[in-house]
């Protein structure tokens, strides 16, 4: 009998709302399990379900603002988005490809929509993640990441059942391309009509998948359906998935937890309360250095 690693909750996200004037966006993390540290090192799922923006003479998006002691990763399914930091880092990601930002010490920075596609408006389907840095990374140096579709790692599921997009982490011994500081696995899962996918994770990392496209079974018996988070328990066992419509995408967030106090507020997140009024404070003294224009 197969031995398949239980459901702890599936949820669905916030109501949408938008950040800036270019996001709409529904949280899933920390909103709906009330803790940071349920799903360690993962803090933050903002999910960017498909919406059609208009045609616009002006840029949509957020301005700059600051972030300290942790990681941006956002992650793009349709349209394109820009970044701009004041440590000279700028990038461009569309369909497939990730942007990875290690604010770590202090970083101002800016998303916002690229210029020919705030022009010719169209359809932006996208997912934010704050990824946590232990202690002792909070301070080091910010970097960026421009990760491409073509450089996730890939995996072709047997007998053309679909395909499997590593973004962090390894799958089957085939590994992303992003550089992390915590053991962290991100992938992107596409499956085709009835394809089928046995996925192995830790029983000691947090694990959780989202549906973003479609409707699939999950361990041969649980119906889950578009926008639903699968929050999985922490035990030995695989994870089945098959798709039930013609197409399904979902990805996964998978990692060990970091076991240490999460201080958090606005967009800093440190150990203690007294490292988040010493973030304000060097924010207000422009230690994070000038805005990003």
């Amino acid at each position: 009998m197969k031995k398949f690693r239980t459901i702890e909750n599936i949820f669905k996200g916030s109501q949408p709302h938008m950040v800036g004037d270019g996001f709409r966006v529904s949280q899933y993390l920390p909103s709906q399990i009330n803790s940071m540290n349920r799903l360690s090192p993962f803090l933050l799922l903002d999910y960017h379900a498909p919406y059609y923006y208009e045609p616009s003479t002006y840029t949509r998006g957020v301005g700059a603002h600051p972030h300290r002691g942790f990681e941006t990763v956002t992650i793009a399914y349709d349209g394109k988005v820009e970044h701009h930091d004041n440590k000279g880092n700028h990038g461009i990601i569309g369909p497939g490809d990730v942007q990875w930002m290690t604010a770590a010490s202090g970083v101002m920075h800016k998303e916002y929509h690229e210029a020919e596609f705030s022009k010719k408006g169209g359809t932006l389907h996208m997912i934010q993640l704050w990824v946590n840095l232990p202690r002792d990374k909070k301070m080091i140096e910010p970097k960026y990441q421009a990760l491409l579709k073509g450089e996730m790692g890939a995996i072709e599921l047997e007998d053309n059942q679909g395909e499997i997009s590593i973004i962090a982490g390894e799958v089957n011994g085939v590994k992303g391309p992003a550089s992390t500081f915590t053991n962290i696995n991100i992938y992107n899962v596409n499956l085709k009509k009835h394809g089928k996918v046995n996925l192995n994770e830790p029983s000691n990392f947090n694990t959780g998948m989202l549906i973003l496209k479609g409707q699939v079974k999950v361990n041969e018996d649980k119906i889950c359906k578009e926008s639903d988070f699968i929050l999985f328990d922490n035990i030995d066992g695989s994870i089945s998935v098959e798709s039930m419509d013609e197409e399904a995408l979902f990805i996964v967030l998978s990692g060990e937890p970091i076991n240490e106090p999460i201080a958090s507020h606005g967009p800093f997140v440190m150990n203690t309360r007294e490292e988040i009024y010493q973030a304000y404070e060097d924010f207000r003294n422009n230690k994070f250095g000038k805005e990003v224009f």
